[in-house]
């Protein structure tokens, strides 16, 4: 796989180099599934868990992309988004000339179901407050995070991805998480994390932030505004962006100044920081 600068205004673009270079835009037209990741189909080519590419996108403000690959799915890495973070920021940022378009919300949409809840309100900026609650020995977590804060790098990006050991030879019955093991996710047991130390306290609900991140980037565009989430998933995430692109009262196109989101010296310092630094994220 690799990426491959594009056009102001293309937005991010799959592009299957084993299927005749076959294009298949990241929107929300094109979400075929959602489970435990979330997959784009379009003229019945496939692309599979796009959720922590796609978060490392948004989170560090790159708008327009190609992204080269030669089979289905996506690489897990680590089971974070870290990777990716760290080869855009070894091939540096490009700031384009035309403004960048964000959808800014302009009234309440959200999506509930039983006790699950999603929902995007207007807001500066792009905040989300995520919940959770797992059996043991996760429990109850929430985080916040202010995007605009040029936060991504240090407290979302490294928050891996999760499963518990019970469920394990279940999902690979069913022809899911072939490829998972110790190195690309965290492994629960009944007392706690099998393949510790864990990157942060609350490094579950992080995720979840990160996998809510990747899958609001199918909205086309940044969002502008305050994303509220409670026992939510992909699926709930993706039904949130087919809410919001179909109610054209709930928000509006706008522009934002030419300068980059983020400056990569200003993501640089703070990934190379204390967080990044640690023995467990070394080690990991």
């Amino acid at each position: 796989m690799r990426l491959l600068p594009a056009p102001a205004g293309s937005g991010i673009v799959f592009r299957r180099t084993d299927l005749d270079n076959f294009e298949i835009p990241a929107n929300g037209r094109n979400v075929a599934k959602v489970s435990y990741a979330t997959s784009l189909m379009r003229q019945g080519v496939l692309i599979s868990t796009t959720e922590h590419l796609l978060s490392a996108l948004i989170g560090m403000g790159v708008d327009n992309v190609i992204i080269e690959l030669d089979n289905l799915e996506l690489p897990i890495l680590d089971g974070s988004a870290l990777p990716y973070v760290q080869a855009i920021l070894n091939a540096g940022i490009r700031t384009q000339r035309r403004r960048r378009e964000t959808i800014r919300v302009l009234r309440p949409v959200e999506v509930r179901e039983g006790n699950k809840f999603i929902g995007v309100y207007p807001g500066s900026g792009y905040s989300i407050q995520y919940s959770i609650d797992f059996p043991p020995p996760i429990g109850k977590q929430t985080t916040s995070v202010d995007l605009a804060a040029e936060t991504y790098g240090e407290l979302i990006a490294a928050a891996r991805t999760f499963g518990y050991k019970a469920d394990e030879q279940r999902l690979r019955d069913m022809g899911l998480i072939r490829g998972a093991n110790a190195g690309n996710a965290i492994i629960l047991g009944v007392k706690g994390p099998e393949n510790g130390p864990l990157r942060f306290a609350d490094e579950y609900v992080r995720h979840k932030v990160l996998d809510l991140i990747g899958d609001l980037a199918l909205a086309g565009r940044r969002i502008e505004g305050h994303v509220v989430a409670e026992r939510a998933g992909h699926a709930m995430h993706t039904a949130l962006v087919s809410r919001l692109l179909k109610d054209r009262s709930a928000w509006e196109l706008a522009h934002v100044p030419v300068e980059t989101t983020h400056s990569e010296e200003s993501v640089a310092a703070k990934i190379s920081g204390s967080v990044l630094a640690s023995p467990a994220l070394m080690n990991a």
